[in-house]
């Protein structure tokens, strides 16, 4: 153990109100991959940048390669909670984690047994009719053929998923504010803090330790308290509760 994972396990044993602030980089080591690391989805060639094709309007203009795109990219059912996830379940369940607040969509958090968490940028578990706002689950979806239609009322399905040009749900927002701001600790895990607005929330925090754990650079390790530019899941694997 190194001296700044043993420093993160005081700080994870003095307090108990703990928030955790994730990205991309907590699944990549469950086999999601990133989107802008080297071997991300920015780095890899389509017909469109992904950043286009995952944006309101392309699902709207071109829902049919919108889709082509999601299925193929966007939905891995295969992957599994990796230490990092078991980790903060853990740790919630032990009474020190109050909030895993996550970008990722994956759901891998909920199967690891965390109950408080807070996806801001929504779900590919969780799918609604544009029309009649019926609900739909991931198998419909990824068993679906061309552009999924609601047989009730033939509207288009959509993800409930942020796309570019949409705004974060209020009242998951309010919630994140509320937990950063009332947290002792927090800890920003594998993420890059690039993507607006949800990296602002960090602002919010007022407590006594910041963490970041992230392999590459971040714009608030020079604010934070113990930097670990280590792979996250490596970290967690380390730690006791």
């Amino acid at each position: 153990m190194t001296p700044e994972i043993k420093e993160l396990q005081e700080i994870i044993n003095k307090y108990d109100n703990i928030v955790f602030f994730g990205g991309a980089g907590v699944s990549t080591e469950s086999g999601i991959p990133d989107f802008r690391s080297v071997d991300g989805l920015y780095n890899q060639q389509y017909d469109y940048p992904p950043e286009t094709i995952l944006s309101h309007s392309f699902f709207m203009n071109n829902p049919q390669e919108f889709y082509r795109f999601y299925r193929a990219k966007m939905l891995c059912d295969t992957a599994k909670p990796n230490a990092a996830h078991l980790k903060l379940a853990e740790m919630e369940k032990a009474g020190k984690l109050k909030a895993v607040i996550t970008q990722n969509i994956d759901n891998l958090h909920q199967m690891a047994g965390s109950q408080n968490v807070l996806e801001l940028h929504g779900s590919v578990y969780r799918n609604q009719c544009t029309n009649c706002r019926k609900s739909y689950d991931f198998a419909y979806i990824k068993n679906s053929q061309g552009v999924p239609k609601c047989p009730a009322c033939q509207a288009i399905i959509k993800p409930d998923v942020v796309l570019y040009e949409e705004a974060l749900d209020q009242n998951t927002i309010s919630q994140s504010v509320q937990a950063i701001a009332g947290a002792q600790a927090l800890i920003i895990g594998g993420t890059s803090l690039a993507v607006y607005p949800a990296a602002g929330l960090i602002d919010y925090f007022q407590g006594e330790k910041l963490i970041v754990i992230n392999k590459a650079p971040t714009p608030r390790d020079r604010q934070a308290d113990l930097v670990i530019s280590q792979p996250i899941g490596e970290v967690f694997s380390q730690i006791t509760v």
